[in-house]
């Protein structure tokens, strides 16, 4: 039973709105948001909630910095600048960022605080990637009367950055750090489900002394998220969530031709070849399938293995995610905290029950630990005898339960893997590296690995078919925040000579 108290980290501001470099009231009275965390159930924060006129100033502050402010006509080098004075004063917050994950969203503190600085090194990261991008390059034309054109680079323009709950620092870094680095101006809007950490980026902006409506901070709820997408001074809209909602910023977009970036939802799967040791694929995937209590949409749900040995890999995987601690994240050598919020806990519980009213089978969990107390925790679980027209294997469960799924050869793994509407992630195990390749050059994924879950902040990540648009990460990442403009000139400008 889990009966201690959920201490929030100290926001500076916690009841005002960061808009045009200013910390400010809401427009309106409106109650605040509440943050409840999952390990016990129990509100321990609030923020302010803004209005659809906070929304009006937000973008507009971000339209005037834009337009007419230093920022986007600031050399490259000197954002990189600014951005490494932001992840500095980031840093000295590390230790609340990372708590504030765990008692928002239930991650084990120990990944918590090992994961975290590397989220802010996102920022570094695109610094780094701004002060070597080519902005600008002279190439010859054919043009009448002209030699060069001069394709340039530049930034898109207002960007609303939309995070989820599920990892949000992370999230929101992959969004604003490339943004900024562009050139472009944003609006935030982090879920209200877990705040903090865009409170705490907020005020590293603050004092890194970034120019006023840069960056602007909004933790709306839905009705107000809306507005943010339709307002016609938005240039482009970068969202990490469902693919429902992917699918309605995409409409929504589409009718004024803002651009969109859509890291959307996942059904992946790892195709594991016979020559791989049951135990040790089960090693590596139990703590793949757990993390974050599944609660990652880059996590290998459907487990593919060759039908002769299909008992085998059920078992070693069932009793390796048996065997994983669950428990309060905020004590060491838990595995597994709860699930975020209690509607994830009800469409775990309603995807368990779908899957065996389906015909699949429990190998183990399924079921809410209620022992453990108020909070949202649930077994580790995986089904076996599960066909891959099943429910549990076609839509995103967003909880730790996996799926065996038999198939006979090489040929009808790779269809299996294929055949589904997501194509974020996956995996081959095989101790053939050439193998792996072969069959990764054939999965229609985003990303993929050899033998485990690869993941790097560094590296362009996302997916294919309903999984989403674009990528974030690396050189790719920047270029997403970019518009092309061909400029034809009879000889190059002097400082491209």
């Amino acid at each position: 039973m889990i009966t201690a108290a959920i201490e929030a980290p100290t926001l500076a501001h916690s009841d005002r709105l960061f808009i045009d470099g200013r910390w400010v009231a809401p427009a309106d009275k409106r109650a605040p948001l509440k943050v409840v965390s999952p390990i016990n159930a129990r509100v321990f924060a609030e923020v302010a909630a803004p209005s659809a006129k906070d929304v009006g100033l937000a973008v507009d502050a971000a339209r005037r910095a834009f337009d007419s402010g230093p920022w986007p006509r600031m050399p490259p080098a000197q954002r990189a600048e600014a951005l490494r004075a932001v992840a500095t004063a980031l840093t000295r917050r590390g230790a609340a960022a990372a708590r504030a994950w765990t008692t928002q969203i239930g991650m084990p503190l120990w990944l918590s605080e090992l994961i975290s600085p590397a989220a802010i090194g996102i920022l570094n990261i695109n610094a780094d990637i701004a002060e070597g991008y080519r902005f600008e390059e002279v190439r010859p034309t054919q043009a009448t009367g002209m030699s060069v054109a001069v394709i340039v680079k530049e930034p898109v323009g207002v960007v609303a950055a939309i995070a989820p709950w599920n990892a949000p620092l992370i999230a929101i870094l992959h969004k604003v750090a490339p943004a900024l680095a562009a050139g472009c101006t944003v609006v935030a809007k982090p879920a209200p489900e877990s705040p903090i950490e865009a409170y705490l980026l907020a005020e590293a902006v603050e004092e890194a002394g970034l120019p006023p409506g840069v960056f602007n901070l909004l933790c709306a709820d839905r009705e107000v998220s809306d507005l943010l997408i339709h307002h016609p001074q938005v240039d482009k809209v970068s969202f990490t969530g469902s693919t429902a909602v992917g699918k309605h910023i995409a409409e929504v977009c589409s009718h004024r031709m803002a651009r969109v970036t859509m890291e959307l939802g996942g059904k992946s799967a790892a195709l594991v070849c016979q020559d791989m040791p049951p135990e040790q694929v089960a090693a590596a995937l139990a703590p793949a399938i757990t993390l974050l209590c599944g609660q990652v949409c880059a996590n290998l749900t459907r487990i593919l293995v060759p039908k002769r040995l299909e008992q085998q890999y059920t078992e070693a995987l069932a009793a390796a995610m048996a065997e994983t601690a669950v428990g309060d994240p905020l004590q060491p050598k838990i595995m597994m905290g709860p699930l975020a919020m209690s509607r994830q806990l009800k469409r775990v519980e309603c995807y368990v029950a779908r899957g065996l009213a389906q015909g699949a089978r429990l190998a183990t969990g399924g079921g809410r630990l209620g022992e453990l107390g108020d909070g949202y925790f649930f077994e580790p679980t995986v089904f076996a005898q599960v066909t891959n027209d099943m429910v549990i294997a076609r839509e995103e469960i967003f909880g730790p339960v996996a799926c065996v799924i038999p198939y006979a050869d090489e040929e009808e793994a790779i269809r299996i893997a294929n055949d589904s509407p997501y194509g974020l992630s996956g995996a081959v195990f095989t101790r053939d590296t050439d193998r792996a390749y072969a069959i990764a050059r054939r999965l229609r994924s985003g990303n993929l690995s050899q033998n485990g879950h690869g993941l790097d902040i560094a590296v362009p990540f996302g997916g294919f078919k309903q999984s989403g648009y674009g990528r974030e990460g690396g050189p790719e990442g920047l270029e997403a925040y970019l518009e092309l403009k061909a400029i034809f000139l009879p000889r190059p400008p002097s400082h491209l000579v």
